[in-house]
């Protein structure tokens, strides 16, 4: 029998070990995964559902139906993921089934997992950083165990409840176990991506006795493609001229779905992918700056906020931070602090930020406004979502 050219897209809607399930039973049958949020609106769900079309839809009553106007994906194709839109539209990703065994078994050497290790996912499974758990858990034979959402103190027992050894984490959720004194120390590995790691929050949970590992990797590279800094095995990393990150190897996207112009301006012709961050590499070692389009001009000067972040968070007087840049007739832009106090009845004076940061940061890159707020809007991968901050 001639080898198909086209796949089956399955939607799923749900939380936890169903999806995992039927993501394994789709890459079993040939099939490739479409996880989707239950907790996404109606109008938005649909609207999706239009866009990219799966060719069947499991519900959270576990009944698969077919769907009458589907379009089948690329038989190389395991699964498609929505991006977060913290930049602007969600797109469709496809992932491919090389791109799965690459990262999958890359990945998993980068950390040493063995037949001993249990993955425990508890992130969400309709971000990569959730479904790539049980990808390369599947590719590999590692057991697994996934949670319907994230629960403190189920992640904090779960060592010893499940046997679990390796967790994924975000900076959120490691500060909230780390807040309510969890035994992380108990994981053999704490793996965390999604976003930025302030150096203090890395150094406080290595501090209980915690093995952390960065993790470095988007939506379209199928998740993690450095550990630590470090490519995994089948990735290659260029910064290009102007500073931005490039990534290629089997790991890096077909393409997004129905999308041929953002394809063609996310992959050049020799298939490196333009990540948006810009980034150094040192003796192999890539260090993330920031993202492009996060960068902020003042007076001339490129400032990262990132790094203006990762100071402030360690004042005493800080909960949470994000720095935006903001127009300014003098400078062009000028570096905003949003900052949420650790007591609203003893806000720090932006005098005293200022005072603090001077020893650790350049002239240009103190903030020249201080904003405080309740809360920072996050995604649920804890990016801070800058345009919110910025409208």
């Amino acid at each position: 029998m001639p080898e198909r050219d086209e796949a089956a897209l399955v939607a799923v809607v749900g939380r936890g070990a169903p999806v995992a399930e039927a993501a394994i039973a789709a890459w079993e049958a040939g099939e490739a995964i479409w996880p989707i949020d239950p907790g996404v609106p109606e109008t938005a769900g649909l609207e999706l559902l239009e866009r990219l079309r799966p060719t069947h839809l499991i519900e959270t009553d576990g009944k698969r139906r077919v769907l009458a106007h589907g379009v089948p994906v690329g038989n190389d194709v395991a699964a498609v993921m929505v991006t977060s839109g913290t930049t602007g539209v969600p797109k469709g990703v496809e992932l491919t089934r090389a791109g799965l065994e690459v990262m999958g078994r890359g990945y998993s050497d980068g950390l040493g997992a063995t037949a001993a290790d249990r993955w425990l996912a508890c992130l969400p499974l309709h971000h990569v950083a959730g479904l790539a758990i049980i990808a390369r858990a599947w590719v590999t034979g590692v057991a697994w165990t996934a949670h319907a959402h994230f629960d403190l103190d189920a992640v904090a027992r779960s060592p010893r409840d499940e046997g679990t050894s390796i967790v994924s984490l975000v900076p959120t959720t490691l500060r909230r176990l780390l807040d309510a004194g969890a035994p992380l120390h108990e994981y053999r590995r704490l793996v965390l991506g999604g976003s930025p790691c302030p150096p203090s929050l890395r150094a406080r949970a290595e501090a209980t006795g915690a093995t952390v590992v960065d993790a470095y990797g988007l939506t379209e590279t199928w998740g993690g493609c450095a550990l630590d800094g470090v490519p995994i095995r089948g990735a290659e990393m260029r910064v290009a001229a102007d500073g931005e990150l490039l990534v290629r190897g089997a790991m890096v996207m077909r393409g997004y779905r129905f999308a041929p112009g953002d394809t063609a301006a996310a992959l050049d012709g020799d298939g490196w992918l333009r990540t948006g961050d810009v980034a150094t590499i040192t003796d192999g070692v890539v260090r993330v700056v920031d993202r492009k389009k996060d960068l902020i001009i003042s007076g001339g000067v490129n400032v990262s906020p990132t790094r203006v972040e990762a100071v402030l968070a360690t004042h005493p007087g800080v909960a949470d931070v994000c720095v935006i840049g903001a127009p300014d007739d003098e400078w062009g832009e000028r570096v905003v602090a949003i900052v949420v106090p650790a007591d609203a009845a003893d806000t720090p004076t932006l005098d005293a930020l200022r005072a603090f940061a001077r020893d650790q940061l350049r002239a240009a890159d103190l903030p020249h406004e201080l904003r405080v707020v309740n809360e920072i809007p996050r995604s649920n991968g804890g990016k801070a979502l800058r345009r919110f901050l910025r409208d």
